[in-house]
């Protein structure tokens, strides 16, 4: 289908049908979240951030949405969210680089 999509902001309202169908699970999910993200030693803006700059390194699409409008809402701004994911992705290129001591191993075997 020319109009079929994998990943649609419309998907999360099948969210609603999660908790529907295994409430256990989702509620859960949510307590743990939700204790997660409470304010705590780290203040939620910083773990907002912090969430934006590790759903760019999962690759999660409704996170990264999510968490950017949580985050705005916070008072973050685009300028901090895209120094964070720089971080974040200089992390994902970092291990990369450092397994790379596995292939050279493996060579050596």
């Amino acid at each position: 289908m020319a109009d079929d999509h994998l990943y649609k902001l419309s998907h999360l309202n099948k969210l609603g049908e999660l908790k529907e169908k295994a409430p256990s699970i989702a509620g859960k999910f949510m307590m743990f979240e939700d204790e997660v993200f409470k304010e705590n030693k780290v203040d939620t803006k910083t773990k907002e951030l912090i969430a934006i700059a590790v759903a760019h390194t999962t690759g999660c699409p409704y996170c990264i949405e999510a968490h950017v409008a949580k985050y705005k809402k916070l008072g973050g701004t685009p300028e901090e969210a895209l120094e964070a994911i720089a971080v974040a992705a200089a992390l994902k290129a970092g291990a990369a680089i450092s397994h790379s001591v596995n292939a050279l191993n493996a060579f050596e075997r």
